[in-house]
């Protein structure tokens, strides 16, 4: 009976192909739209926690009540100590001091007199240590368009919208002019390296990257940063950890001091945690519709695949076989194409979120004239949920659209077949 069935679904496209098809179209579109969107919002936690916000951030009280301001003036001293604290007390977090700053790019002419300025936002971080993390976390390499990343002192990339507006290239010297932790005027010469698309509007249209060290020269800020960035060691940002660790640490240097440090999670800042909120809701919202859709046309397929048969149930009771068996065998039938089906619709949706992993979607077009850090490419991200949350409905909900639909060989007569074999 085994042999007879599986040489009927080979057999009989009707049986077997299309409800495979269906199984497999279902289970791969759900699969590619979970990935894809939980791909987007980890894009858009990184691109935030990278360039902006860290997982936590350490920053002075009165630093963080005027954040906006960028007050280097209330930056946090002795920074040093700090991290060497917070690498011992949190040894699985990566650490790294950040200074943010705002100033002037003048371009001199041959003469050395000011050929066009242009006002910018920089980022210093640590570029030269052995150790440091900031290269894989600000991804710089991957980003570069035209020179280098700098590699010795008094060099600086900017970003390539910039390079553009003040028609220099690499190789060639900027002024850069800004004021110092203690509000005195400040102008250094600076290489320009490289020049850097970063893919997100805000930061292509005025950034400058340079060392720690040199800004901390520049800016009059020795062993001082604005704010300490900690990542977790796979620089994936998940609920839950980061309130703990902020938690401890907030507690040991409570304080009255203005100076004293504080640590804030991703989601204290700049309203992150409202808009996580609103992003994890409206994509569970998305899936479960996704998912009580397909499950509806799986179980449809089911019902009308086993109503279709229903000439061929009446031939098989009326030579005698069981009505439990045949019933049985319909359930095993749906199995196997439940099965089946959901493993090759698996595989093709995890095959395609790979490809969107990689390449991703450039939506570049639409975010010209974006205020806030949003990536111009938005990728998937295979995760382990990837592979069972198109795989349990599409399984499930076959086997569940035939065992409802079987139901009817329980109410077929005798009667009524031999009125269905004579027609």
């Amino acid at each position: 009976m085994i042999r007879f069935l599986l040489k009927g679904l080979l057999r009989d496209r009707s049986r077997s192909f299309f409800p495979l098809l269906i199984v497999m179209g279902g289970v791969s579109c759900t699969v590619v739209l979970y990935s894809y969107l939980t791909g987007v919002e980890n894009e858009m936690v990184m691109a935030h926690a990278s360039y902006n916000c860290g997982h936590v951030k350490i920053m002075s009280k009165a630093y963080a009540e005027e954040y906006d301001q960028i007050p280097n003036d209330l930056a946090l001293m002795n920074v040093d100590t700090l991290l060497t604290i917070l690498k011992t007390n949190f040894p699985k977090m990566i650490w790294t001091s950040r200074i943010k700053f705002g100033g002037m790019l003048d371009i001199p002419d041959g003469q050395g007199e000011t050929l066009i300025q242009s006002p910018v936002f920089g980022v210093a971080a640590d570029l030269f240590s052995p150790q440091s993390p900031e290269q894989s976390i600000l991804n710089l390499q991957d980003v570069l368009v035209q020179g280098r990343l700098p590699k010795q002192k008094g060099e600086i990339v900017i970003s390539e919208t910039l390079a553009q507006k003040l028609n220099v290239k690499p190789g060639e010297t900027a002024t850069f002019i800004s004021t110092t932790m203690y509000g005195s005027l400040t102008a250094t010469n600076f290489i320009i390296s490289g020049t850097l698309h970063f893919g997100m509007a805000f930061m292509d249209h005025s950034t400058v990257i340079a060392d720690l060290g040199d800004m901390q020269s520049v800016l009059d800020m020795e062993n001082s940063a604005g704010e300490i960035l900690g990542f977790s060691s796979s620089l994936i940002y998940q609920d839950g950890w980061p309130d703990q660790i902020a938690s401890q640490f907030n507690e040991r240097y409570s304080s009255e001091d203005e100076f004293a440090p504080v640590m804030l999670t991703l989601c204290d800042q700049e309203g992150n945690g409202e808009i996580l909120d609103i992003a994890h809701f409206v994509s569970r919202i998305i899936i479960l519709i996704f998912l009580i859709i397909m499950s509806i046309v799986l179980w449809n397929a089911g019902l009308m695949g086993s109503l279709r048969r229903y000439g061929e149930m009446g031939v098989r009771l009326a030579i005698g076989e069981n009505k439990g068996h045949l019933y049985r065998s319909l359930l095993a039938e749906s199995l196997v194409i439940g099965f089946v089906g959901s493993i090759l619709g698996t595989v093709l949706g995890i095959l395609f979120s790979y490809y969107l992993q990689v390449k991703g979607i450039d939506i570049s077009s639409m975010t010209k004239n974006a205020s806030v850090l949003i990536v111009d490419v938005l990728r998937a991200q295979v995760t382990p949920r990837s592979y069972i949350v198109g795989f349990v409905p599409g399984f499930v909900a076959t086997f569940l659209g035939t065992t409802i639909s079987g139901i009817g060989i329980y109410k077929r007569d005798t009667s009524q077949l031999f009125q269905e074999l004579e027609a």
